[in-house]
């Protein structure tokens, strides 16, 4: 009966991650401290779980990242080869992301590029985005560090007992599906949307402009007292004073006469304006001084605003800006924008005040598409220094001299004596949600063991593929992951699929090492579904994507990825 109890909630975390209504590492770490709480996993095994050396090694790895994420030689490189036909910039451009995110962690990479590709005139950005995440996506399988998942793998399978994996072991299999997959997306390039890039012109829209008066009776008297802070729709936004610019506009801030007050929000509220005398409605004309102070950001999957609202936050107060629009995909929100759930890979226009730079929680929640960068570049020093350090430390893991946590520490330890990376730095990016849902799925994994729930999905994974053999089983075990990865985070459908593989391969006594290798290759096999793999939706709006767009030039990307791991997987590791 605990068997069955424990799958039903299983079944139920498993639903509500795909409802996306609650944080992943909530819904996590609530279910892992149930268990512990149930007394199917004791406080000892819960408490080791979050401390799983392949899952430190992670975390480290991640911290390390910061640092290669500000090289400037990425951006340089990407210049060079985004010139020529599309089809040719997309085999270069993918082959080059596809080569690093090998090494560097995919989610950084495609932070990293994002703005480098919105900002740039070669091709259209709708046109290269999509393959940017798909590069970022195989290149990841090449390696161990090339993404969290095979980090997040290796974590259950030390926890397993099992030999750890090692950094090369995945490159058998990655290589030649990474390769056909890039040669997949160069032929399939006219699939992909030619969206123009939204111009300052049509940013315009976005704003309503309206000028107080010569005596009227607005002037003399505060945002507050005017009742200027609560309108149906609308939200005061700047004030343009004698060439001086006003923004955010505090609620204490005393009108004057000539003002030009600037509003943003739902456009079709205009009426709204007329209730006060001597305020005039002159157009939406976003001239020189508003446009030059106009940011456009990427919520990140490290961002508060997740599923939040832009009042719930106080996003003025937060950033020292103020939101003019919201796209989502290929779609700008209207309405009251400060009412509106924000979502990851939501593009925000922001109106930005003096201060913004120095926030210093902007680079935790957005990617900054255009503008300067708003940490300070590495110098060429520092990047060969960062790059050299880096390749040295995954030489020596690779050699099996040194092990991989050992280097990373080290590497760690000398970017901050070097002061290429700050301690206020490392807590403001060090990636806590990460933390706690690998460390409570390992503690749920151990709950599915303990309760017999594990030996239970084996025995009905037999019973459905004996009549298949243990290829049948492999393959079942390989697309039941990739379902799941396209409707939930990947990190996550490694962390529930694992059990399923590991006990799939007990119940036919086979050699786990396939199984393990189908859920590694199957939860990065998200390329149809914008929603379950966070790079999708980090280019979906600066791409002005639709859901549409993923299925068009994600589905022979993912027949050729499956043809490829379940042919292949087999010949290099046998079962």
């Amino acid at each position: 009966m605990t068997a069955y109890i424990v799958l039903a909630a299983v079944a139920l975390l498993l639903a509500l991650l795909v409802g996306g209504r609650s944080p992943t590492a909530l819904l996590f770490t609530v279910w892992a401290a149930g268990f512990h709480l149930a007394g199917l996993v004791s406080e000892r095994d819960w408490l080791l779980s979050y401390s799983n050396p392949a899952l430190v090694t992670l975390i480290v790895l991640l911290q390390v990242s910061l640092a290669l994420e500000r090289s400037p030689l990425l951006d340089r490189l990407t210049e060079l080869i985004l010139k020529g036909r599309p089809s040719m910039a997309v085999l270069r451009f993918s082959t080059m992301t596809c080569m690093i995110s090998a090494f560097i962690n995919n989610t950084a990479v495609v932070g990293t590029l994002l703005g480098v590709i919105s900002r740039q005139r070669h091709q259209p950005p709708s046109k290269l985005l999509i393959p940017l995440s798909y590069g970022a996506i195989v290149g990841g399988i090449v390696t161990l560090v090339g993404t969290s998942t095979n980090l997040v793998v290796n974590s259950f399978v030390v926890d397993a007992k099992l030999p750890p994996l090692e950094m090369f072991q995945f490159s058998m299999v990655g290589v030649p599906v990474a390769l056909a997959c890039i040669a997949v997306m160069t032929l399939c390039t006219g699939l992909l949307p030619a969206n123009k890039p939204e111009s300052k012109k049509s940013r315009q829209a976005y704003f309503l402009e309206a000028k107080v008066s010569p005596g009227s009776q607005l002037a003399g008297k505060s945002i507050e007292d005017n009742l200027l802070r609560n309108l149906d729709g609308l939200f005061l936004l700047e004030i343009e004073r004698e060439e001086r610019l006003i923004s955010p506009v505090g609620p204490d801030e005393i009108l004057c006469e000539g003002d030009i007050l600037v509003f943003t929000g739902d456009m079709t509220k205009v009426q709204a304006l007329h209730a006060f005398p001597g305020l005039h409605v002159f157009g939406t004309r976003a001239d020189t001084l508003l446009g030059s102070n106009l940011v456009e950001v990427v919520i990140s999957n490290e961002s508060i605003l997740a599923n939040r609202t832009l009042r719930e936050v106080d996003f003025r107060s937060h950033f020292d800006a103020g939101v003019v629009g919201i796209r989502r995909g290929d779609k700008r929100l209207s309405g009251q924008l400060g009412r509106i759930p924000l979502r990851v890979g939501d593009s925000l226009l922001l109106a930005v005040g003096g201060d913004f730079a120095q926030h210093r929680n902007i680079e935790r929640n957005f990617h900054v598409l255009d503008g300067e960068m708003l940490r300070p570049r590495l110098t060429p020093r520092q990047s060969v220094f960062t790059l050299a350090g880096f390749a040295l430390a995954i030489g020596l893991s690779a050699a099996e001299i040194w092990p991989l946590l050992n280097s990373l520490l080290v590497l760690l330890a000398v970017l901050l004596v070097s002061r290429i990376l700050t301690l206020a730095e490392l807590r403001r990016r060090f990636p806590f949600d990460l933390l706690l849902i690998i460390g409570s799925a390992l503690t749920i994994s151990r709950a599915l063991e303990s309760s017999g729930a594990a030996q239970l999905i084996a025995d009905t994974m037999r019973s459905i593929f004996d009549g298949y053999g243990v290829y049948g089983a492999f393959v079942g075990v390989y697309l039941i992951t990739l379902a799941v990865t396209e409707v939930i985070p990947n990190n996550a459908a490694a962390a529930l699929a694992f059990p399923i593989g590991l006990s799939t391969a007990r119940a036919f006594n086979a050699d786990p090492t396939p199984f393990v290798m189908a859920v590694a290759y199957g939860a990065s096999a998200c390329f149809m579904v914008p929603f379950g793999y966070q790079t999708h939706l980090m280019v979906m709006s600066p791409g002005r994507y639709r859901a549409t767009d993923y299925f068009k030039a994600g589905l022979p990307v993912s027949l050729t990825y499956s043809a490829g791991v379940l042919g292949l997987v087999p010949v290099f590791f046998p079962f």
